[in-house]
C-alpha cells in the first residue's frame, strides 16, 4: 500500500505539476497557531507539510528556526505534543505530513515507540537530518512496518555511494539540499544544481524536493523546472507572526511560481 506522500507525487505527476512543501516549527508560537497554521497551509495551495520538532541543539537550522525551535521549546512543546497535535489535525484533514526531527529526542523516545505512535497518529514520514542512512537501519527497519517513509538528505558535496544508499533508504521521496550551510541561507541558483539533480536521477526514479535557502517565487519556479518539488521552511517561519492575510498573500505567490 502506497503512502499519503507517494500518491500525492503520483497525483502531482499526473497533472505534471510539482508538489509545494511548506515548512513550520510545530508550537511556534504556540500549538493552536500551530492548527491554525496548517489550516492556512492547505488553504493557500500546499501539497505536503513539513513539520518541525523543536530541540534545543539544531546543528542543521540557522537562526530563524533555531529562534522559533526556542520558542516553542519555552511554551513546553516537546515530541509527543507534536505526535498528538497531528493526531488532532487528523479530524479535519488528510494532507500529507512530515515530521522534521533530531535523532535525539527520537532516540529518548525509543525508535519503535516513536514510529509506532507517530504512524497511529497519521504522520506520514519522518526527516532526521544528523541520522545518515548507514545508521538507519532500525529506525528504516521500524518505519517500513508501520507505513511511514523514511526521507534522507543529498547534498552536492555527496558521493556516488552516498547517493546509492540514499536512493534505497529513502521512501516518499529525497531531499536535495543545494547549498552546504544552515537552513535560511541564501541561494544562489546555477546550472550546478540541476546537474547534480540528473546525477541522482540516473541511479532512481524516485521523487525529489528541494530546500534550504528558497525565500522568494522567482527562486522557487527557478527549482521548480527541474525538481518535484520545492520547500520552503525560514521565509515562511520568518511570516508565522504576521497578519494572516500578509501571510496568505506570500503562500500564494509561491503557490503560483510552483508549476
Amino acid at each position: 500500500m502506497s503512502s499519503r506522500i507517494t500518491g500525492k507525487f503520483k497525483e502531482i505527476r499526473r497533472k505534471e505539476g510539482k508538489a509545494f512543501i511548506p515548512y513550520i516549527m510545530a508550537g511556534d508560537p504556540n500549538i493552536g497557531r500551530t492548527r491554525e497554521l496548517i489550516r492556512i497551509l492547505e488553504e493557500c495551495g500546499a501539497d505536503i507539510i513539513e513539520l518541525g520538532v523543536p530541540f534545543s541543539d539544531p546543528l542543521a537550522d540557522g537562526p530563524t528556526i533555531q529562534k522559533a525551535a526556542k520558542r516553542a521549546l519555552d511554551e513546553g512543546v516537546t515530541l509527543k505534543k507534536v505526535i498528538e497535535l497531528v493526531g488532532n489535525m487528523r479530524i479535519t484533514t488528510q494532507i500529507p505530513i512530515i515530521l522534521m526531527t533530531y535523532y535525539n529526542p527520537v532516540f529518548k523516545y525509543g525508535e519503535e515507540r516513536f514510529v509506532h505512535e507517530a504512524s497511529a497518529a497519521g504522520v506520514d514520514g519522518i526527516i532526521v537530518p544528523d541520522l545518515p542512512p548507514d545508521e538507519a537501519g532500525n529506525l528504516i527497519k521500524h518505519a517500513g512496518k508501520s507505513g511511514l517513509d523514511t526521507i534522507f538528505l543529498l547534498a552536492p558535496t555527496s558521493t556516488e555511494d552516498r547517493i546509492q544508499k540514499v536512493a534505497k533508504a529513502s521512501t516518499g521521496f529525497i531531499y536535495y539540499v543545494p547549498i552546504t550551510g544552515i537552513t535560511g541561507s541564501k541561494l544562489s541558483p546555477d546550472a550546478s544544481i540541476e546537474s547534480h539533480i540528473a546525477r541522482i536521477r540516473s541511479v532512481t526514479d524516485k521523487p525529489l524536493a528541494v530546500g534550504f535557502g528558497i525565500s522568494t517565487p522567482e527562486e522557487a519556479a527557478g527549482i521548480s523546472l527541474f525538481a518535484d518539488g520545492v520547500i520552503v521552511g525560514s521565509a515562511i517561519v520568518k511570516r508565522v507572526a504576521a497578519p494572516d492575510v500578509e501571510l496568505r498573500n506570500y503562500l500564494l505567490s509561491l503557490r503560483m511560481a510552483i508549476k
